[in-house]
This record gives C-alpha cells, structure tokens and sequence, in this order.
C-alpha cells in the first residue's frame, strides 16, 4: 500500500451494475461524519472510472447492459495492469475529489463489481460493497436507456456480471453484499450492516431512500408478461431458473435474498 493512505484510512469501492443502487449506496456511505466520496469531478456520477486511463470504463466495453459481457470488463489480479504503478496512477486521479483526511475514502464505479480482485491486488487493505438488484428491474430501467437491446440481452449482462462476481468473492478478504430491495425496505438494518462490515462508528443516515424505488417496474413486468410480449417472455423463460439460484423469482417481484450472492433463497419483502 505504500504511503498512498494514512494510519487507520480504508479505501471502500463501491460497485454493482448500472441501475442497480450505486449512485445511492455510495451517496449514503459518503454522508458518514468519517467518509469522503470523489466529488466535483465533472465526469457522469463522480465515478472513478472516468477519472483514469489504467483500465477500460464500461462505457468502452459496451457501456451499461453490456459491460459485463465483454471477457474484457472482469479483472482479476492476473491482469498486467495490476501493478504498483498503475496503483499510483490510480491514486493520483482520485485523490484531489476527495478529502483525503477522511478514514473512509468511498470509490463508486459499476465495473468495480467485476474488478475487486484486481483492485485488491494493488489496495490489499481496501474494501468492497457490492449492489445487486433484481434482474428484471435492473434489465427495465437500463432499456431505457439502450432500446435497440434485446431484453434477453440485458438479462444476459445481469446473469454474467453477478456470476463472475459470485465466483470471486471467496478472494476477496472484506467484502459486503448489499440487497437493493432490502435497502428500500428496511433501510436502517441494511446500512447498520454495512457499516459494521467497514468497522465504521455510528450510524447512517437513511432519510434520503425513497421505498418505492422499483415499484413501476414491477407493474411494467407483469404487463409485459401479460400481454405475451415475446422479449419479456423469452427472458421469463431463459432465466427464470437461474434466478432462482440468486434468490429471485421472475415472475413474484418480491421476493428479494438478504445477502444476494452468498444465498439463494429470497425472502418476502414486507
């Protein structure tokens, strides 16, 4: 680590797919007395990705909906680029947006969901929160912004990107997964967890989550079901026993996993 962070100091990155809670989670974090995010970086969410030249942003690797289908987007500490040089360049680009007194300096991009290994290698202390939300609101409110993408395909990126990070957890020495519908419902527990997963002192606040986050998707999915529209139905088909092995249902919304990631079995959201 070298002299990049004082006594005491942690780097957290922040990932999760476009559309899945990001922007929120990494907000809520950066209001901690003790937290720092990257701020005033005229680059789209303050996101690191776009303040470096170390590794491709996802908007290089096919952008949102995409990004994790390019073999490209999950790095691992294999990687060349995994190297104390690069970690310096890195740290260099980040470290003027924030305020680098702080004991937690929050890092938000969603590639970072697919590149904790590989951020590890040069940060071993740092550590990571990850977001994950339902496949079938994260594939609706990223058509969006990518029409002319099959929502199979979209789905596809979901199923990709969660099933490599899946497959990395077990390297990765401090890692939170964070549920999105979980986060809407019981706001308070969610972020009392993930504070107590980063040793960091009093509470959150939660003030700013709006519960009805997903609510119209929800309503949009079972319209498309409903009227037998042939993406939607594919997608049901194709995915909907995968799902099951995150803790998610295609067609009952609300069913949602505590800890997605490490459990499969979704709980009722209240």
């Amino acid at each position: 680590m070298g002299d990049f962070l004082t006594e005491g100091q942690r780097l957290v990155f922040v990932g999760g797919l476009h559309r899945s809670g990001t922007t929120l989670l990494a907000r809520l974090l950066a209001t901690h007395p003790e937290a720092s995010g990257l701020d005033g970086t005229g680059v789209p969410e303050d996101e690191g990705q776009h303040l470096q030249s170390v590794y491709p942003p996802a908007e290089r690797l096919g952008g949102s909906g995409r990004f994790a289908l390019n073999p490209s987007a999950h790095l691992t500490e294999h990687s060349p680029r995994a190297t104390p040089e690069n970690a310096q360049l890195l740290w260099d680009a980040w470290k003027p947006h924030w305020n680098s007194d702080a004991p937690f300096l929050i890092e938000k991009s969603p590639p970072n969901l697919v590149m904790g290994r590989f951020l590890q290698a040069m940060y071993p202390s740092a550590s990571f929160v990850f977001i994950v939300r339902h496949p079938v609101t994260v594939t609706l409110a990223t058509r969006k912004w990518r029409r002319r993408t099959p929502l199979v395909r979209l789905m596809d990126n979901w199923f990709t990107g969660h099933e490599a990070a899946q497959g990395d957890l077990s390297h990765l020495e401090r890692v939170h997964v964070v549920s999105y519908e979980w986060l809407l419902a019981d706001p308070k527990a969610t972020l009392a967890a993930v504070a107590d997963s980063l040793s960091m002192p009093g509470e959150i606040d939660t003030s700013s989550v709006d519960s009805g986050g997903s609510d119209r998707y929800e309503a949009q999915w079972r319209q498309l079901l409903a009227d037998g529209h042939r993406g939607a139905t594919k997608a049901f088909r194709q995915y909907n026993e995968r799902a099951h092995a995150f803790g998610y249902d295609l067609e009952d919304l609300r069913l949602a996993p505590r800890h997605p990631l490490i459990e499969t079995s979704g709980t009722p959201l209240p």
